[in-house]
C-alpha cells in the first residue's frame, strides 16, 4: 500500500507497454513525448487504488476485474476532452445553407420525414447541443420534418456531463443572443452562474459511449450527417483510414460528414465529394 509520499516512476519500458496498449484498445497514439503527461494523468488512479508502481498497475488493468472497472476510468484519463459551442462555427453555417435544404428536398422527394444525426467524439456535449440548436432553429420553419442526434464518446466522465447538459456561464459566450434565450434555462441558488439546456431540447439527443476501434458500432439506425471533428488527429493514418471507411458504411444511401478544419481523409473515405472546407458528401 502507498501513503501517497513517493510517487511511483514510470520507466520507458512501461510506458511502451502501456501506450501499445492504449493504441490498441482505442487507437489514441502516445508518442514518447507524452511519456511525461500519461505518467502524471496516471498517477491519480494510482493514488486512488493505492497500488505503488505503474506496473502492478497495467496488471491490474489487464486483470479480467480491472478490464471491467479500471480501464474505463484509464480511457477517461488518457483521452483528451476540449471543445466548445459553436466551435469552428462555418461549419454550422454550411449546414444551414447548403446540407439540411439537400436534405429537405431529398426528404420531399420520399417518405422520410426523420433527419439522423451523429456526434461522434462528443466530449461533454458542445457539439451535439450546438447542433440540436441549429437544427430546432432551422426545422422550425420547414413543415413536417423532425430530427434526431446520437452522441457518443469513448469518455464516460464527459458523457455524464453531456448528459447533465449544465454549463457554466463563461462557456456559453459563443452562442448567439437569440439562442440562448430560447434553448437556455438560467441557473437560481447554488446554480447561480450555470444554464442548463432546456428539456424540449434534451429530448432530441441521446449518449452512448462508443469505442471507435470496436469491429461494429452496435448503432440501430443508418445516418445522414456525421460530425466528427478534431478526433483523429489522435489517430495515425491506418486508424484514420479504418475508422473512416466504417464511417461510409454507417450513413444512408447519401450523407455529409464534418471533420476538423486541421484533419484530412484517408484512404477509402477520400472517394467521397469535397463540398466545402471540411465537409464530405458520400453517395453510395
Amino acid at each position: 500500500m502507498s501513503d501517497g509520499s513517493i510517487q511511483p516512476v514510470l520507466t520507458d519500458r512501461e510506458f511502451k507497454k502501456i501506450s501499445a496498449f492504449v493504441y490498441d484498445v482505442c487507437g489514441i497514439k502516445l508518442p514518447p513525448i507524452k511519456k511525461t503527461m500519461l505518467s502524471a494523468r496516471l498517477q491519480k488512479r494510482l493514488r486512488q487504488l493505492r497500488i505503488t508502481s505503474f506496473s502492478d498497475y497495467f496488471s491490474y488493468v489487464l486483470s479480467p476485474e480491472g478490464r471491467a472497472h479500471e480501464l474505463p476510468l484509464m480511457i477517461d484519463v488518457v483521452s483528451t476532452n476540449k471543445t466548445d459551442f459553436f466551435r469552428e462555427a462555418k461549419h454550422f453555417d454550411v449546414l444551414t445553407t447548403r446540407v439540411l435544404p439537400d436534405f429537405v428536398k431529398r426528404f420531399a422527394q420520399g417518405n422520410r420525414k426523420l433527419l439522423r444525426v451523429w456526434s461522434a467524439g462528443c466530449s461533454s456535449g458542445e457539439e451535439p447541443y450546438t447542433l440540436a440548436m441549429v437544427l430546432d432553429d432551422f426545422f422550425s420553419k420547414v413543415a413536417g420534418i423532425d430530427f434526431s442526434i446520437l452522441a457518443t464518446d469513448i469518455c464516460t466522465e464527459v458523457l455524464a456531463k453531456a448528459e447533465k447538459a449544465v454549463y457554466h456561464d463563461a462557456g456559453l459566450e459563443p452562442i448567439p443572443t437569440r439562442f440562448r434565450y430560447k434553448y437556455l434555462m438560467r441557473g437560481k441558488g447554488q446554480q447561480k452562474g450555470y444554464h442548463r439546456v432546456v428539456p424540449e431540447l434534451r429530448r432530441k439527443v441521446s449518449f452512448q459511449r462508443l469505442n471507435f476501434m470496436d469491429k461494429c458500432f452496435a448503432i440501430d439506425h443508418k445516418m445522414d450527417i456525421i460530425f466528427c471533428r478534431n478526433v483523429i488527429i489522435y489517430f495515425d493514418k491506418k486508424t484514420q483510414a479504418d475508422l473512416f471507411a466504417k464511417f461510409r458504411e454507417q450513413f444512408m444511401a447519401y450523407g455529409y460528414l464534418f471533420i476538423g478544419h486541421s484533419e484530412s481523409l484517408e484512404g477509402p473515405a477520400g472517394q467521397m465529394e469535397r463540398v466545402a472546407s471540411a465537409v464530405y458528401k458520400c453517395v453510395k
